[in-house]
């Protein structure tokens, strides 16, 4: 436990830790270890998960489940919790009441005024310092070559993103990488295609990205039908480059507009050689086997698993092989102590595999480090996505109807910026928001209905919702400033808060240990839930609790001080989303 100072208010003690993002449940959970020790003369472990949020129909703030010290005390649960709780106010700044077991803990307003003055000036509120140990290493994107990112892709990169910037607001050092399938029959068919059809057409002469015009080849090659693939093979290699490249440049542009980053690129046809002499150090290790036809097979039948081909009979590798070699040569570059994989739900078996045959089979601890970040599939309203045949729903072409669905609806609410540039930054604020928080919002485990118009709801459960409410807080503290009020100014010890004060300075109190917890279970959607349990509960007290006219001076400055903390976690919140908020709307 980190050393602690005692600051005395009104003759309260009140526990504040060197820690400036320790929970309030581990500083309660400090002074009941020594409440315990006074009260009974034994040291005893305590349950961080026995001191609860205290429920919204008692009075409380955090709950202390008493029961586990009744042993320990002889007497009965509600005079131990009464024992407890006349010692335990004394070392914290609250009081108490008994409901049988259970032991209800009231912070004084000078401690949540004390945490607003403690946090109000820090803008990386939330975000935890660097461990500085190994890094995390997440791989997410992972298109292939033959044709545009989808909705599916974009579910993909936002949920590998968000998760890279929750774990370095968890204080991780973060590796971000993409998998680029570059080789196989796909980019072959759009190859194939373009030869026959394409009459030399180039993205400058067609107007279209490279990712758009190569993929319209593969959905013209299904149209002709699959012939003469063996002619590429001898002109093929200087067309794979330049189709290729093609792809990479549109692929670009869509990440640069998504925000999306990596810090490093991999690219199967650079990792699948490696990956077939781990399959050769198996053969020579039997725990792999050759068969009659010469492909190369691992039995896993004993560990519940079925036989998996590892090599083709004629050689050429598969996409176990090449995970094989680019998970070695991963660890070989940055010794991660975890590699997660932003994979859809339908390779489970495979990531399953791919951790047994690194493991188990071949002996590499490192196998022991895979992550497989399993996410269900989007759907539309009008049903799922088929690529072959070229209706699957465009990544570009979704952002730009969600531009324009923003740009339709500011309009209508009479929010459009009046410069048309500004305005239409804007609008892509709007509208790429929308798209991410929708998406983000949900279990990343579930496969989900995307819904555009739904999205850009400025009323419902919507970045576009709390995005409008940031611009609101702001506004409020440009007030406050034109009116030179100032929020560090110091408020008089006897300010009382309010039940709507309390629960929303609660609700930004929470937000490092939402931030944590995100981490652990990386899930963007706890993220995207506070935010908005947050924004709706400020325009509820912005509503309920007047600002400007308070005559109060220290009510007046607290409720200002709240708005602005308020704005802080907003814009941090959603910064983990891949979400910018505006100053104005």
């Amino acid at each position: 436990m980190e050393q602690v100072q005692h600051i005395r208010r009104n003759e309260s003690t009140y526990i504040l830790t060197t820690n400036k993002y320790e929970s309030i449940e581990a500083q309660i959970s400090y002074a009941l270890f020594q409440t315990v020790k006074e009260l009974y003369n034994i040291e005893t472990v305590i349950d961080i998960s026995t001191i609860q949020r205290t429920r919204k129909d008692i009075a409380g703030d955090f709950t202390v489940v008493v029961f586990p010290y009744v042993k320990i005390a002889q007497k009965a649960p509600a005079a131990v919790a009464q024992e407890i709780g006349e010692v335990l106010s004394q070392k914290l700044a609250c009081s108490f009441n008994v409901v049988g077991g259970f032991l209800n803990l009231t912070f004084f307003s000078e401690y949540w005024i004390n945490f607003l003055e403690t946090h109000l000036k820090d803008n990386r509120y939330g975000f935890h310092s660097e461990t500085g140990d190994e890094p995390v290493l997440i791989e997410y994107s992972s298109p292939n070559t033959n044709k545009p990112l989808h909705l599916g892709h974009i579910r993909n990169n936002l949920l590998g993103s968000s998760v890279a910037k929750i774990l370095e607001a968890c204080g991780q050092k973060v590796i971000k990488v993409n998998l680029v399938n570059d080789r196989g029959i796909h980019i072959c068919k759009s190859m194939l295609a373009w030869l026959k059809w394409g009459n030399g057409e180039t993205p400058e002469s067609s107007g279209l990205k490279g990712d758009h015009l190569v993929g319209n080849y593969y959905v013209e090659f299904d149209k002709h039908y699959k012939e003469e693939v063996n002619d590429l093979k001898a002109k093929g290699v200087d067309l794979w480059k330049k189709m290729n490249s093609w792809v990479y440049q549109g692929f670009d542009e869509t990440y640069r507009r998504l925000g999306i980053e990596f810090d490093k690129t991999y690219y199967e046809s650079n990792t699948y050689l490696l990956g077939k002499s781990i399959v050769q150090e198996g053969i020579e290790k039997k725990v792999f086997y050759q068969k009659d036809d010469n492909s190369v097979w691992v039995d896993l039948t004993a560990d519940g698993f079925d036989e998996k081909l590892l090599l083709r009979k004629d050689g050429t590798s598969v996409y176990m092989t090449q995970d094989l070699g680019t998970a070695q040569l991963r660890y070989n570059e940055f010794h991660p102590k975890q590699m997660i994989y932003v994979v859809g739900n339908e390779q489970n078996y495979h990531f399953d595999v791919l951790k047994l045959v690194l493991g188990k089979k071949l002996g590499r601890t490192f196998g022991e480090k895979i992550f497989h970040l399993s996410y269900g599939m989007v759907e539309l309203p009008s049903g799922k996505m088929k690529s072959r045949e070229g209706t699957v729903v465009d990544a570009d072409d979704l952002m730009d109807e969600m531009t324009a669905q923003a740009a339709a609806g500011t309009a209508q609410l009479g929010k459009t910026a009046a410069d048309s540039a500004e305005a239409e930054k804007l609008n892509e604020m709007i509208g790429l928001g929308a798209l991410k928080y929708f998406i983000l919002k949900v279990d990343p485990k579930k496969n989900m209905l995307f819904n555009p118009e739904e999205s850009i709801d400025f009323n419902g459960n919507t970045a576009p919702f709390i995005q409008y409410t940031h611009a609101r807080i702001k506004s409020l503290l440009r007030k406050a400033a034109a009116e030179e009020i100032t929020l560090t100014e110091p408020v008089t010890a006897a300010a009382e808060l309010s039940k709507e004060e309390i629960n929303l300075i609660k609700s930004l109190y929470e937000f490092p240990q939402i931030v944590l917890k995100a981490g652990d279970t990386l899930s963007p959607a706890l993220i995207a839930n506070h935010a908005f349990d947050l924004a709706k509960d400020f325009n509820r007290f912005y509503q309920e609790t007047p600002i400007f006219k308070e005559e109060d001076k220290s009510k007046q400055i607290i409720r200002l001080q709240i708005s602005s903390m308020t704005a802080t976690v907003l814009k941090n919140a959603m910064n983990l989303l891949g979400i910018e908020v505006p100053e104005k709307m």
